[in-house]
């Protein structure tokens, strides 16, 4: 069965934490409230929760953007929310890391010039594949629901 797309989603940093009251995701499967676990990764955070501005998510939106374009990739949906990013894409043979990647530092690269410093971005991601046209669509129109610029 060939890949039709796929939904990737990051949080900005400190606002998702595992143990997070409305759930969180580990290794693709979500885990209830877990407070002792919000409580212990919240105490080994090592700046400020960071949460988007109007202004930094389009500056973020636009650094997407352009990095699609840059890099020939075909994107069906995205939302820059002040607590996470989600992307739906056409399939492309490069590894999802390496498009996280790629989008993660375009985005950072542009806050920094509008002197944002520190960490930005949690670790990680979560993905989603898209093996049909009918997940292809679902996952784009939860997107296109989030977006909010």
């Amino acid at each position: 069965m060939k890949m039709l797309g796929f939904m990737i989603t990051w949080t900005t940093y400190g606002t998702w934490l595992q143990g997070d009251e409305r759930g969180y995701v580990k290794n693709g499967q979500i885990r209830p409230r877990n407070e002792a676990l919000t409580k212990a990764n919240t105490a080994l955070q090592s700046q400020d929760t960071v949460r988007l501005s109007k202004a930094q998510q389009e500056v973020v939106q636009t650094a997407i953007i352009k990095q699609a374009q840059l890099r020939d990739h075909h994107i069906h949906a995205l939302a820059v929310r002040s607590n996470h990013i989600h992307i739906v894409l056409e399939y492309t043979p490069e590894p999802i890391s390496r498009i996280v990647a790629y989008y993660k530092n375009a985005a950072r690269l542009a806050l920094k010039a509008m002197g944002h410093c520190g960490k930005l971005w949690t670790k990680g991601y979560d993905k989603r594949f898209c093996f049909d046209t009918k997940a292809l669509e679902q996952r784009t129109k939860y997107v296109e629901r989030h977006t909010n610029i």
